[in-house]
């Protein structure tokens, strides 16, 4: 499946508009979510093919949110890429754990990611 429709989620409103502009000049529609409850909230109305979601948030941090996504029967299929502040292989190894498909650090390398992304896609 081709990945098209992104989910942004990040507190940072910066940060969410920053990765939206990468992705939408790159060919992508996106919408954006400040938490991650309101990730589960837009997920269960509007599926994306990908979600991109930060790690530290108030409420449920991204770790939560994807371990919630990847073991729900209805929303596994979903690949999620965390994005963190810290370069350290312990968030890479969580991350994995909770089964995200990719973790990156932030800032995020536009060309990086976008290239990750066509690997999922």
């Amino acid at each position: 499946m081709a990945i098209q429709n992104i989910l942004v989620v990040d507190d940072s409103a910066t940060d969410r508009f920053f990765l939206t502009e990468l992705l939408e000049t790159a060919g992508f529609t996106v919408t954006g979510a400040e938490s991650g409850e309101e990730c589960l909230a837009k997920v269960a109305s509007n599926p994306p093919d990908l979600v991109l979601m930060d790690v530290v948030m108030p409420g449920l941090t991204g770790f939560q949110v994807t371990r919630t996504l990847t073991k729900d029967a209805a929303t596994s299929h979903i690949p999620v890429i965390l994005c963190t502040g810290k370069s350290q292989a312990t968030d890479l190894a969580w991350a994995m754990k909770m089964g995200a498909k990719a973790c990156v650090t932030k800032p995020v390398v536009g060309a990086d990611l976008l290239a990750l992304i066509k690997t999922l896609g």
